[in-house]
C-alpha cells in the first residue's frame, strides 16, 4: 500500500472522532462544545506560546508539531540544536526520552493485531529467564502488568545500574533482586519494567526490538529520522545537541546520555514530523496499521498514577504506556512526558474528541517547558482561552530534580574529623547481590571507588572516622550530588561498605568483603 492510500485509510479512519455532538452517546460528549475557527485559533497562537516560553525558560531548541483532522497543520523549530549557529527545524531531531513509552506501546498493539502477544501473555512464556523477587508474582506477570507499572518494583528500578553502565540483559536479571509492593494495586514507574515486557515482545517476534520497531511501526508510517537506535541518532547531521540545567540557571552541552539499556522505555529519537505521523495513527485508532481494539487497552486507564488527595480532584491514569485522563472542559486527555535531566524534555498530547495532538521536543533539561506549551494549547483549542500561567505552575515541580541527592551534599567539611582507618585495610574487592561487585584501590594515598562493568571511578575523600565520601552527577543524580561511603572493621579490616547513594529502595546498599 502506497504512503497516500495509507494516510487517506487513517484520516477516514479518524472522520467517526469528529460526528456531530448530538450524534454522541453521554460519555463521549463534552459539556463545552468547541466552536468553528477555535482550533485554528490555537493553531494560530503557538507562535507567541512557543516564543514566550522560550524566552522565560532560556531552553536553547524547540520544536513542535500539531495534527488535526488527519493533516499535519503546524510543523515549526525556535532557537538553536546546539552546533554553532544551525537552527531548530521541524526535521531535526531529538532524543524523546519517556515517550518512547508510548511508541512501544503501539509497537506492542501491533503485535497483539498480528496474533504473536496479546496484553496478558505471561512474561514466563515469552522470557523465561526474567524473575521477580516473589516466584508467585513471576508465574502470573504479564506485559500489561510491565507496560502499566503496576508490577511491584520498586520506582525506576534498575535505573542506578543503567547509571553505572551495565547492559540491559544484566538490569533485567537484577530486577529479582529487588523488594515489591503490593502486586497490581500499586504503582511504581519503571523503566525497566517496561523495558522487560518489550524485550519478551521482541523475542516472540524472533528480532531485536529496535528492529520489530523499524519494520512494525517506522517503516510502515514513513517515519524516516525516527529510530529506537542510540547510534542513529548520533549519526544524524540535523539532531539536536542535549543541553544540560547548571545551577547557574543556564543551559550547557555537558553530557551525552546513551539510552540504548532501556530503548523501549527511552531509547528513541525523532522529528516532529515523524512524530506528527505517529500521533495521526493514534488518533486513527490505529488506521489501517493496529486494530483498534489491540490499541485501546493502551489508551484506557489501566492503574491510578495519581490518585486524588481532595475530593474535587481529577484523578490520573495509566494505560499501557499512555497516561490517560479528562480534560477540564470533560474531554478524554492521552499523552506523555519525557524527561533527561541530562539534556532532554519531550511531551505530546493527544485530544481524540477533536482529533487533535500536539507534540513539543526540547533539546534542555527538563523545565516544565514541552509541558506548558502542550496545555496552553489545548486550553484555547478546547475553551478559547489559555486558563492560567503553565509555566509558572510547571516550572517549580520539575526544579526539584535538580535538588543534589545524599545527606552531605553541600556541607563543609568536618574540621574536627576522626582520622581515616589505615587505608591498606579498606582497600578489596566487596559485592552487592544488586550492584555486583565494587573496587577499593589505594594509588598515593589516595582511595577511588570502581563500580560497573567498565570501573567508573569515583574518587573518595575523607569525611569522618571510617566515612568517605565521592561526588556522582549521572540521570539521576543532580549535578553536587555527594555520597558517603562507610567502612565497617573486624579485627583491623574492613569487612563491609556501606554506599548511601548505591540504595536499595531507599536503603543504602551494604557491600561484604569478598
Amino acid at each position: 500500500m502506497s504512503n497516500r492510500t495509507r494516510l487517506v485509510a487513517i484520516i477516514l479512519a479518524a472522520l467517526p472522532l469528529t460526528a456531530a455532538a448530538e450524534d454522541l452517546p453521554p460519555s463521549r460528549t463534552s459539556a463545552l462544545p468547541v466552536p468553528p475557527g477555535q482550533i485554528d485559533k490555537a493553531v494560530e497562537a503557538l507562535d507567541g506560546i512557543v516564543a514566550g516560553i522560550k524566552e522565560r525558560s532560556g531552553v536553547p531548541g524547540i520544536a513542535v508539531a500539531v495534527v488535526h483532522d488527519g493533516e499535519t497543520v503546524y510543523a515549526k523549530g525556535f532557537g538553536l540544536r546546539g552546533e554553532g549557529d544551525a537552527p531548530v527545524t521541524a526535521e531535526t531531531v531529538f532524543q524523546i526520552a519517556s515517550v518512547s513509552k508510548s511508541i512501544a506501546a503501539t509497537v506492542v498493539a501491533h503485535q497483539v493485531s498480528e496474533g504473536v502477544v496479546s496484553w496478558d501473555s505471561r512474561m514466563q512464556d515469552l522470557l523465561p529467564w526474567f524473575r521477580l523477587s516473589d516466584p508467585a508474582i513471576t508465574a502470573q506477570l504479564t506485559v500489561g502488568d510491565l507496560f502499566s507499572h503496576r508490577s511491584g518494583l520498586p520506582d525506576h528500578a534498575g535505573d542506578d545500574l543503567e547509571d553505572l553502565g551495565f547492559g540491559r540483559e544484566i538490569i533485567l536479571e537484577r530486577l529479582a533482586q529487588l523488594p515489591l509492593a503490593p502486586f497490581r494495586t500499586s504503582y511504581a514507574y519503571t523503566n525497566f519494567g517496561l523495558t522487560a515486557a518489550a524485550e519478551g515482545v521482541a523475542q516472540a517476534s524472533g528480532m531485536a526490538w529496535s528492529d520489530l520497531v523499524s519494520q512494525s511501526l517506522l517503516e510502515p508510517l514513513d517515519m524516516t529520522t525516527a529510530s529506537a537506535r542510540f547510534d542513529d541518532f548520533m549519526a544524524r547531521d540535523n539532531r539536536a545537541v542535549p543541553q544540560a540545567l547548571q545551577p547557574s540557571g543556564s543551559f550547557a552541552p555537558l553530557f551525552q546520555r546513551d539510552p540504548d539499556a532501556q530503548s523501549p522505555a527511552g531509547g528513541m529519537s525523532a522529528s516532529v514530523e515523524d512524530m506528527a505521523k505517529w500521533m495521526k495513527m493514534v488518533l486513527a485508532e490505529g488506521g489501517d496499521l493496529i486494530d483498534a481494539d489491540a490499541l485501546m487497552p493502551a489508551i484506557s486507564p489501566q492503574a491510578f498514577s495519581g490518585r486524588p488527595h481532595v475530593a474535587d480532584e481529577r484523578p490520573g491514569f495509566y494505560g499501557y504506556g499512555f497516561n490517560t485522563g479528562v480534560s477540564s472542559s470533560g474531554r478524554v486527555v492521552l499523552g506523555h512526558s519525557g524527561a533527561f535531566i541530562m539534556g532532554t524534555a519531550t511531551a505530546f498530547t493527544l485530544i481524540p474528541s477533536l482529533d487533535l495532538g500536539i507534540v513539543t521536543l526540547t533539546n534542555a533539561s527538563p523545565v516544565g517547558v514541552p509541558e506548558s506549551i502542550n496545555t496552553s494549547f489545548a486550553d484555547i483549542a478546547q475553551t478559547g482561552a489559555i486558563e492560567r500561567d503553565w509555566f509558572s505552575g510547571y516550572n517549580p515541580l520539575f526544579m526539584s530534580f535538580y535538588e543534589p541527592l545524599g545527606h552531605t551534599a553541600g556541607m563543609p567539611f568536618p574540621e574536627a574529623a576522626a582520622p581515616a582507618p589505615a587505608l591498606e585495610t579498606l582497600t578489596g574487592t566487596y559485592a552487592n547481590a544488586y550492584f555486583g561487585t565494587v573496587e577499593i584501590r589505594e594509588a598515593a594515598g589516595q582511595l577511588t571507588l570502581y563500580a560497573g562493568p567498565e570501573d567508573m571511578a569515583f574518587p573518595l575523600e575523607h569525611w569522618d572516622g571510617s566515612t568517605f565520601v565521592f561526588d556522582i552527577e549521572t540521570e539521576n543524580a543532580a549535578i553536587a550530588s555527594r555520597s558517603t561511603a562507610t567502612f565497617t572493621d573486624d579485627d583491623g579490616e574492613a569487612e563491609m561498605l556501606e554506599i548511601e547513594l548505591f540504595s536499595v529502595d531507599g536503603v543504602p546498599g551494604r557491600f561484604e568483603r569478598i
